[in-house]
């Protein structure tokens, strides 16, 4: 363990907004996912096709252009970005809150398809017995569904974490790597790689992203695991 101790302190900045971005881009990412994988998987209306395309559209384009586009509508000058920099004092562009808003757009549609999944395949006959006892939709969700779909949201969860943990290409393109404020674990490897004697530095943040993956792999199939016997108990 001693290669942990010999992390300068950019490298130890670089982890801590690593995990920072990715908890807070998964926990804002949940609430819309959760509606839009229902929308997605239950609800019939002009439009689902294109909603569903718009939804993938982040795995589909190179993060460049995910990133760039960021820029353009959440940058200081940009229709919303300068909105709420205006009336709100809301800043994304070169700030580590807009490498959140990077990795939760980039994680959101693995997100929305592990919760869809999960949604598709429950037996819909529970859910109208307990509508038929007058229960209203929302305690319907909330008491039978939600639980249902528990493993499939820790699933979604975690596969956002995850890539908002290995984010690049978005990121750097819409914030810049700014050391202590944007610059994220890829980034940093990034820098390391293209600086002579670099490859120390850079060997010891790969490590430290590949330990807190697999963490983040091995946390999700214990908790998905505990909601399953939970499940099948009651």
């Amino acid at each position: 363990m001693q290669w942990l101790l010999d992390l300068t302190p950019d490298e130890w900045n670089a982890v801590r907004l690593s995990i920072r971005v990715a908890v807070v881009a998964t926990v804002f990412s949940l609430p819309p996912g959760i509606v839009i994988a229902l929308l997605l998987a239950r609800g019939r209306f002009w439009g689902k096709s294109l909603l569903n395309g718009l939804v993938h559209l982040p795995l589909i384009l190179p993060p460049v252009v995910t990133g760039y586009l960021l820029l353009l509508t959440f940058g200081r000058r940009g229709p919303v970005g300068a909105l709420l920099d205006q009336y709100f004092g809301i800043v994304f562009s070169f700030r580590w809150t807009g490498a959140a808003l990077a990795c939760g757009i980039m994680g959101f549609p693995l997100m929305v398809r592990a919760i869809r999944l999960s949604i598709e395949a429950v037996d819909r006959r529970l859910e109208a017995a307990a509508g038929t006892l007058g229960a209203s939709p929302a305690w319907v969700f909330g008491t039978i569904t939600l639980p249902l779909i528990l493993p499939g949201v820790i699933a979604g969860m975690i596969l956002c974490f995850a890539k908002a943990m290995g984010e690049f290409g978005a990121t750097i393109t819409f914030v810049s790597n700014i050391p202590g404020e944007t610059q994220t674990l890829p980034s940093a490897i990034y820098t390391f790689t293209q600086v002579p004697g670099g490859d120390e530095g850079a060997l010891r943040l790969t490590i430290i992203s590949i330990v807190i993956a697999m963490g983040a792999l091995v946390a999700s199939e214990v908790l998905a695991r505990r909601a399953g016997r939970r499940l099948e108990v009651e």
